[in-house]
């Protein structure tokens, strides 16, 4: 009689147990989402933050132009629409001001000076009337746009932008209508003086670089350059994610909108975050928010930054200042008083002293903190236009955040271990007894 539990076959033999293949597939995916896990760890989540125009966005430019990819002619095109764009808001804004300032008496004076050197040439009055009625007031329709309307004629290279918006396309056509007008103007003594006054007008300080170098920006091969870029402004309204990899560690900087009905969204980008940059401008001391008139800006910064260091969030998590602008507050000093600021009337430093208003705002900010230990090194002084300055500052705040960053990771590692310790001796201390 045969043996029930006869011999398999080759066939059967070669085939393989679901089992085993299963438990195959079941390693490789584990190893799979252990390595992805390691790199998570490893990488490095930086977020920026801070109120409205304050140079956040400046601050993740740098970082693209330090260590990201080039920008493309696209990406200029862009830039160079929204540079125009930026003239032609900073102009009505200049233009609004100087009639409420009342100095419109004062351009005429100026005008007529003018008028017995050269019949010919558009006075600032003139030009100031044509400004006002095409880009404040809107009393005449636009004017037609083409070859003639461009610096020395010929195809403009940076066009239009879909990118740049609708808005900010039209303001690029009316800065090509009136260059020159603006131009005239901007070189006016009475500009002048309603550009030292423009801190209730919130004009973008940086923009006056623009406003001086009108003829190259109207040209037809304009090409935006580094600096333009840098100080170009385009408000953001979502969340901007850029990815580094710097000296073989993962990097990701989230840049998000700082104005207040921008906020809500901050909350999505506090998970796992490594280190937060806030930024808050020096030079914003003297200015209101342009959503609430009546909110001192640097008053604003300070509140923002006492929500964030006392976060629970942010508990594990590296924060560093960025004191920005310094550039900007080193000129304003010299006829704006920190003390004649009612929040900062208890300033006791001399006046027009950069480096004790420094030190005064560097205190304000310390004030703001519940946990004392801030340390020094975690606070810059900076200019996020200076690619010279922000290299410095970027990379020394990127050495100290990997270091803390690695301390954290290794604190938090022999506290697990002293936890695992701690069962490990429970559980043989139960089975002894």
């Amino acid at each position: 009689m045969g043996c029930c539990g006869g011999a398999s076959s080759p066939d059967e033999v070669a085939t393989p147990s679901p089992s085993v293949g299963a438990s195959a597939e079941s390693r490789t995916i584990d190893n799979q989402l252990k390595r992805m896990r390691h790199e998570e760890e490893g990488k490095i989540k930086m977020l920026l933050l801070g109120a409205g125009e304050s140079g956040k966005s400046t601050i993740l430019k740098q970082m693209r132009l330090l260590y990201g990819t080039e920008l493309s002619d696209d990406d200029l095109r862009m830039y160079g629409v929204v540079v125009r764009s930026n003239i032609v808001v900073a102009t009505r804004k200049l233009c609004g001001h100087l009639r409420n300032l009342g100095l419109e008496e004062e351009l005429d004076r100026e005008s007529r000076d003018l008028e017995d050197g050269d019949h010919r040439a558009m006075t600032c009055r003139q030009a100031y009337d044509e400004l006002m009625a095409y880009l404040v007031e809107f009393t005449v329709p636009p004017k037609e746009m083409g070859a003639s309307n461009v610096e020395g004629g010929g195809t403009d290279w940076v066009g239009q932008s879909p990118r740049a918006g609708m808005s900010a396309n039209n303001d690029a056509k009316h800065f090509l209508a009136h260059h020159e007008s603006i131009r005239i103007l901007c070189q006016s003594k009475t500009m002048k003086q309603v550009w030292a006054k423009r801190a209730t007008v919130n004009v973008v300080d940086s923009h006056k670089e623009f406003l001086n170098d009108i003829p190259r920006i109207a040209s037809p091969d304009y090409k935006p350059t580094t600096q333009d870029v840098l100080i170009a402004r385009v408000r953001t309204t979502q969340v901007v994610m850029e990815r580094y990899r710097i000296d073989g560690i993962d990097f990701e900087m989230y840049d998000v909108g700082g104005q207040r009905s921008e906020r809500r969204k901050w909350i999505d980008c506090f998970d796992q975050v490594t280190a937060v940059i806030f930024v808050a401008a020096l030079s914003e001391y003297d200015q209101t928010l342009a959503e609430a008139k009546r909110t001192n800006r640097m008053v604003e910064a300070l509140e923002l930054f006492r929500s964030v260091c006392n976060n629970r969030a942010f508990a594990n998590t590296s924060i560093m200042l960025f004191l920005n602008k310094k550039d900007i507050f080193a000129e304003k000093i010299l006829y704006s008083d920190i003390a004649a600021q009612r929040p900062f009337c208890d300033y006791a430093g001399p006046t027009k002293d950069f480096d004790h208003g420094v030190l005064y705002f560097i205190q304000k900010f310390k004030d703001c903190l519940i946990d004392d230990e801030f340390n020094d090194s975690f606070i810059h002084v900076t200019c996020a236009t200076d690619t010279n300055n922000m290299e410095v500052v970027l990379d020394s705040a990127r050495a100290i955040i990997m270091t803390d960053n690695l301390k954290r990771r290794r604190d938090s590692l022999k506290y697990t271990n002293r936890g695992t310790l701690k069962k490990s001796q429970r559980d043989l201390a139960a089975q002894a007894s």
